[in-house]
């Protein structure tokens, strides 16, 4: 099992937020100043240059950026050792509804479990939201195909299909 962390910079409601949710629920540790984040971890960064696949896998932990990307440090988590893209997904979530790649990081984390083999623990991270299984239902056929693929480039590929 692998062990999930977020960045949060608690620049969202904390009422509304998907990731103290999860910390409420004992999924998540959430750290507040990137420093606290282990180096050896897996960390969701959208403008990373390689997109997560079940290689992946193997990680020690995963981390999401449950922050406002108009005020994170982009310099120091692109410094980053291991920094993965998810590949194309649709939000489910109320705010975003619909809209391709804009996912909540609650989303993100099920995404990246269900890409990297913990589909079941997906759904459980999902179902501490209201909507959660929703996303599930609105990206079944590109995370059953991303969970497929050998590596990032084969992802890639996949994605190519859904764009």
């Amino acid at each position: 099992m692998i062990p999930l962390f977020a960045y949060r910079d608690n620049s969202c409601d904390p009422r509304k937020c998907t990731v103290k949710k999860l910390e409420r629920a004992g999924f998540v540790k959430i750290f507040t100043r990137l420093s606290q984040v282990p180096k050896n971890t897996l960390l969701l960064d959208p403008t990373a240059e390689q997109a997560l696949s079940p290689a992946d896998r193997f990680v020690r932990s995963l981390t999401v950026l449950d922050c406002s990307w108009e005020v994170l440090d982009t310099g120091a988590v692109s410094s980053w050792r291991i920094r993965r893209a998810l590949p194309f997904l649709v939000a489910a979530n109320p705010v975003n509804f619909g809209k391709p790649c804009t996912l909540s990081s609650v989303e993100a984390l099920a995404a990246a479990l269900y890409i990297m083999g913990e589909k079941e623990r997906a759904g459980e991270i999902l179902a501490k939201v209201s909507w959660g299984i929703r996303f599930l239902e609105v990206n079944r056929e590109p995370l059953e195909l991303y969970a497929q693929a050998k590596d990032s480039t084969e992802v890639v590929r996949i994605q190519s299909l859904f764009i």
